[in-house]
């Protein structure tokens, strides 16, 4: 038994859910294996559940029903380990709620908000938080008005980041380097979403925020509600974040503390938490921030980040002082504590 693992009477049985109907479907079972065996380690019981790239339900061979109401397999808790659509983006969210089970992470409005990417700009546009320059294009407008859309993109300069608007790890995204080229590339946003996003391209350094929720008991003095780890600098290999570089070997390396002054560590933090909050996040996040000498701008936030000991999530949160088995045990005890919450309002 290792030195972290809890008396019997502390262990829960966590249902993880990974797999999932999206592109980054792998990317979400190496997660979901990792955190099975975190949660293993600390003497938790844990239920696999695996989504398919059909959207069913599996444990083991066994092809899941569920009812409204009556939990999901005996489950305390679920950790749905799921990134992209139909998972990240609050659907999984909505059907653990019917379930009635405490779930880690974002609720359905936050986890909806912040997958789409142009929402959320919107949303921290109206908070005043400042972000990178950005362009939203519906492929019905896009059909309707090309020559309208590239207008307006125009006024962003080159390069552009043109990317579809509801998925993760730089699935889809391409960089524009000539205008002649931007109208192929929203064609090619479009075969993923019918919402695209261009965005003007950020000078300086590309760096990341972790937000980790406190326990009800660490809020007793007037703590804020969660806190923002130490930023680290993603130092890349290629020329920009592509997929290959966040997911191959060698692709990145990760810089902690970022080679930038405390006070833009300091502001780094105050807009990682201040982004975590309006948009209704529960639990954690990882927000990503462009910095070029004393500019801060937050570029997204990410409500499930990749949940390897090695993801830049949990690196950052260890250099914070909390271990990954720790910081497993934290986010299913925080599921538990907003569901006591929850029940104390009449619906």
């Amino acid at each position: 038994m290792t030195s972290w693992a809890k008396p019997e009477e502390d262990r829960l049985t966590v249902v993880v859910l990974a797999g999932g109907r999206s592109s980054e479907h792998d990317v979400s079972l190496s997660s979901g294996e990792a955190v099975r065996e975190g949660l293993l380690a600390l003497g938790h019981h844990v239920i696999s559940v695996e989504i398919g790239r059909d959207g069913v339900w599996r444990s083991g061979d066994e092809q899941l029903s569920v009812t409204p109401g009556t939990g999901l397999l005996g489950a305390d808790v679920a950790f749905p380990v799921l990134h992209g659509p139909f998972g990240e983006d609050g659907t999984v969210q909505g059907m653990l709620e019917t379930l009635e089970v405490p779930f880690v992470g974002a609720g359905v409005a936050a986890s909806a908000v912040c997958l789409d990417k142009v929402l959320f700009k919107q949303l921290m546009s109206a908070e005043g938080i400042p972000q990178v320059d950005h362009v939203g294009v519906l492929e019905d407008r896009w059909s309707q008005g090309r020559e309208e859309v590239l207008e307006d993109v125009a006024r962003l300069g080159l390069p552009v980041f043109v990317k579809p608007a509801h998925q993760g790890s730089s699935v889809g995204i391409v960089k524009v380097t000539s205008a002649q080229d931007v109208a192929q590339a929203l064609d090619g946003a479009f075969a993923h979403d019918r919402l695209a996003i261009v965005e003007a391209a950020a000078g300086g350094i590309e760096v990341e925020c972790s937000v980790l929720g406190r326990l009800r008991g660490e809020r007793a003095d007037g703590r804020p509600e969660a806190f923002a780890s130490e930023p680290g600098q993603i130092v890349l290999a290629g020329e920009w974040y592509d997929f290959d570089a966040k997911y191959s070997q060698g692709g990145m390396r990760l810089t902690v503390p970022a080679p930038i002054s405390p006070a833009v560590a300091e502001r780094v933090k105050e807009l990682a938490l201040a982004a975590f909050v309006h948009s209704g996040c529960e639990g954690l996040a990882r927000v990503d921030f462009f910095i070029d000498g004393e500019h801060v701008l937050v570029n997204e936030l990410n409500t499930m980040p990749g949940f390897t000991p090695t993801s830049v999530y949990a690196k950052l949160i260890e250099a914070s002082g909390i271990a990954y088995e720790e910081l497993l045990d934290r986010l299913c005890r925080l599921a538990l504590e907003r569901r006591d919450a929850l029940r104390a309002y009449l619906y």
